[in-house]
């Protein structure tokens, strides 16, 4: 009885009122308290750092509000010496102030591989051994002899190089081969649709050399270069029109799906 008169009493109402307000305003300096500590709504674009100098990279960063942190080294010929080569997260990623952005950049002293023999061996096995030595082949030179496509010297900036001699990871390596004892010719492949990469395995594949690497306005970036793909190639192809072997082979590459469309004239999806 004594409970249900207290239930019903001002004394109870008052208490309520303060505990509900109390509540309310806890919670509310909770809330308050999470929004400042996560800096809500005040997102950065993470900006790109790619081919900077560490000096440029802290310059940048500071501005930002940010920091950044050395992750990595790797080897790179196409960026200069300690460069950035990649990030993470990659640019116009959205983060918080104070976020650390995590960088690779290009060694200040290449990487070094002992250069395997590849005299005697067929141009596809030279081709694997380069790529297990971190190495790729670079230049086909052809002159008459017996063995047809096998390697009779290997080159580096035009010299000799021998098995066992330190070079450069990554490095070029021009093959002087075979052609037999006879004038022999080969097609030039179809490119279209390739990447560089897959395109210069091709090329290469027919005994041929990379020419002219031409990218047209759509790649801005390392990026673009990346995903662009061959949309026009000199001499092209034609599968009854023979060429030299270790004739050059010219590539137009693009990201624009519109060029690349104009190419796929039979209705026959292009190779990835």
């Amino acid at each position: 009885m004594e409970f249900l008169k207290f239930l019903v009493s001002r004394r109870f109402f008052k208490n309520l009122f303060l505990a509900i307000v109390i509540t309310f305003v806890v919670v509310t300096a909770i809330f308050l308290a999470l929004r400042i500590y996560t800096r809500h709504g005040q997102a950065l674009a993470v900006p790109d750092l790619t081919g900077m100098t560490l000096e440029e990279t802290d310059s940048i960063i500071m501005e930002r509000k940010m920091h950044f942190y050395i992750a990595d080294s790797v080897y790179n010929s196409d960026v200069p010496r300690g460069c950035v080569v990649e990030q993470n997260p990659p640019p116009e990623f959205k983060v918080k102030k104070d976020r650390t952005i995590f960088v690779t950049i290009n060694a200040f002293n290449p990487e070094m591989v002992p250069m395997p023999n590849l005299v005697g061996v067929s141009l596809r096995q030279a081709t694997a051994i380069l790529k297990n030595s971190g190495l790729e082949a670079g230049r086909l030179r052809y002159q008459a002899d017996i063995a047809v496509n096998n390697v009779l010297q290997q080159k580096l900036n035009g010299n000799v190089i021998e098995e066992g001699d330190s070079v450069v990871k990554g490095s070029r390596i021009d093959l002087t081969l075979g052609r037999g004892l006879s004038e022999d010719k080969t097609v030039a492949p179809e490119l279209r649709g390739m990447n560089l990469i897959r395109a210069r395995e091709r090329i290469t594949a027919n005994y041929l050399n990379v020419g002219a690497i031409i990218y047209d306005g759509s790649v801005f970036d390392a990026e673009d270069s990346a995903k662009a793909k061959v949309w026009k190639q000199k001499p092209d192809y034609d599968g009854s029109r023979l060429i030299n072997l270790g004739a050059s082979v010219d590539i137009w590459l693009t990201t624009d799906s519109v060029k690349l469309g104009m190419n796929d004239t039979t209705g026959i999806r292009l190779p990835e």
